[in-house]
């Protein structure tokens, strides 16, 4: 089989005008859901278009493997991506359909009827729970479904859903990001943890303040600081104390729990000085939060969440994971036979050689499509759902309507996830996410700061911090020794930078889009949240560049 090797200065020798051209891509797709009435998944396929002739034109790649790739790309995004989106929305539907959400949104209403601390507990504490146990669109689909539901307007949901869903994610699923870069960089986990843990509080604490702002204003925020701080203060004292003192595994889990819990006991004692709510919601709210509801039917009501919330973190167990899958890899028991199958993709499976300085020697790219259906998050979900829906009286035929009509309401939207994966999976098999990134690491001296821009770049180009990490964090080691600095500091900004990336790449916006019905307007909601997305990196940045310029060197974690 012939290989082929991958090129990453191929315009001029020059690195910037490389990189402006690996950008197209990337540019096309962004801009057209940004700025023009375009649907997402048009949008997406032309995005592809262009990655694909980017990546055959310039960078010399075979037609066939650039192909392949966006093949990959593709499968990658219906299973697991998809399959999470579709049985996530699946699970929201059965509540709609039964009535039952009416009354989890007065029993939220009665905990706390303004609008600033619903979002606190649904798109910061609450989804940073779902992120912890599963990730990978898991909370945005969710908390967007759930915050209107409640009575958010789509774009709210949706931006907010974003937003909020940004410290976490550096130890989501369980820890998977921080496990992938201490496996790509051959540093060790827990200096990786700690230094992600001594990065990310500072905007645990802020987020919350952030959401608020966003949503009411300054004087909104400052009217519930109280609430703000204790949402934010109590996830990121847990965040620090479980990332460096145990591991990456639960920071989030613990964090989020400890946030919830905090903050329904602060609102024991404390309430905001005046309701707020939206100003095109009706003052007179129909007297529907007046409506006394028996506690077995608000239990009954919040049933498919908890179902939804175990099967999620049972399927998030790295234990449970290895046992539906038939056990230990050598295992050959019925269970190891059924529930993954690993397709090499043809032709490209190693046939992608990356070589210095992304990496320290020339290997391989594995082309691997893996079906891993038993311990998918998704698959979890649709167990959560079908159990939930036999408790909410609906029989088999109803099932299986309301089924349909979810995948007939989410159809374009699975076809622009897929389209969007099979874009990064091109960029990244041509070597362009690699160009862009050497961009960033000839910045010298202000790399600290640049470091963590790349790996916003990293997840707003692949959609996950995981891949991020994967991408770049060799690179990142690799520019850190070069230039002296701490590789355990650039790595953990890898991760923490990436996490600002996680509102506007592509997978996230059309899972916001699709939980709040906003299908076709991705744009809006790129719109909603590009700049924060930018200044929230940034801020990484300063805060990255000030461990390695400024604060000792002490307080960081060395290799």
């Amino acid at each position: 089989m012939s290989v082929w090797h991958q090129i990453y200065v191929p315009v001029g020798r020059s690195v910037l005008w490389s990189a402006l051209v690996a950008s197209l891509p990337v540019v096309v797709l962004l801009g057209l859901v940004g700025f023009t009435r375009i649907k997402a998944h048009i949008a997406a396929l032309l995005g592809l278009l262009v990655a694909i002739g980017v990546a055959v034109t310039i960078y010399q790649m075979p037609v066939d493997l650039a192909t392949m790739a966006a093949l990959h790309g593709a499968l990658y995004g219906l299973l697991p991506i998809g399959w999470i989106v579709l049985n996530a929305i699946f699970l929201f539907d059965l509540t709609v359909a039964s009535g039952d959400f009416q009354l989890v949104k007065r029993s939220i209403t009665l905990l706390a009827s303004d609008r600033r601390i619903q979002v606190l507990l649904i798109a910061f504490s609450f989804g940073a729970f779902i992120e912890g146990a599963a990730g990978f669109g898991t909370p945005v689909a969710i908390s967007a479904a759930m915050l209107i539901g409640i009575g958010f307007r789509p774009l709210e949901a949706a931006g907010l859903s974003l937003l909020g869903n940004t410290a976490p994610v550096a130890f989501g699923a369980l820890g998977t990001p921080l496990i992938a870069l201490a496996a790509v960089t051959d540093l060790p986990l827990g200096h990786l943890s700690a230094a992600a843990g001594r990065i990310l509080p500072l905007f645990s604490l802020l987020v919350p303040f952030w959401l608020v702002w966003v949503m009411a204003g300054v004087r909104g925020a400052l009217e519930v600081w109280p609430a703000c701080l204790v949402a934010g203060g109590s996830f990121a004292l847990v965040q620090f104390l479980v990332s460096n003192y145990h591991g990456p595994w639960l920071v989030d889990v613990a964090g989020a729990i400890a946030s919830i819990a905090a903050l329904i006991l602060l609102l024991r004692f404390w309430k905001p000085a005046h309701v707020w709510r939206f100003e095109w919601e009706l003052e007179d709210q129909g007297g529907e939060d007046t409506v006394t509801d028996s506690s077995l039917a608000v239990l009954r009501a919040w049933m498919p969440w908890a179902w939804m919330t175990l099967f999620v973190f049972v399927w998030g167990t790295p234990q449970f994971k290895q046992w539906i899958q038939g056990g230990a890899k050598e295992s050959s028991s019925v269970l190891a036979s059924i529930s993954k199958f690993e397709i090499p993709i043809w032709r490209l499976h190693e046939a992608v050689i990356r070589v210095p300085p992304v990496v320290s020697k020339p290997m391989a790219e594995p082309a691997i499509f893996k079906v891993e259906w038993m311990a998918a998050t998704g698959t979890g979900l649709l167990l959560a759902a079908l159990v939930s829906g036999l408790c909410l009286g609906f029989g088999p035929r109803r099932l299986f309507q309301i089924y349909c009509g979810t995948l007939f309401r989410v159809r374009l939207s699975l076809l622009t996830i897929a389209a969007m994966l099979a874009l990064g999976f091109v960029t990244k098999a041509a070597g362009l996410d690699a160009t862009m990134g050497l961009a960033f690491a000839s910045t010298g001296g202000l790399f600290p700061f640049f470091s963590a821009m790349l790996g916003w770049l990293g997840v707003a180009l692949t959609g996950s911090d995981t891949s991020s990490n994967v991408l770049f964090g060799g690179l990142q080691r690799i520019t850190a020794e070069q230039l002296g600095l701490n590789p355990i500091l650039t790595a953990a900004a890898n991760t923490t930078g990436g996490v600002m990336g996680k509102m506007i790449d592509a997978q996230s916006l059309v899972v916001a889009s699709v939980a709040t019905g906003h299908q076709g307007e991705e744009g809006q909601i790129l719109r909603y949240v590009f700049w924060h997305s930018v200044g929230l990196a940034a801020l990484v940045g300063c805060v990255v560049f000030a461990y390695a310029r400024i604060l000792p060197s002490g307080w960081m974690p060395s290799p």
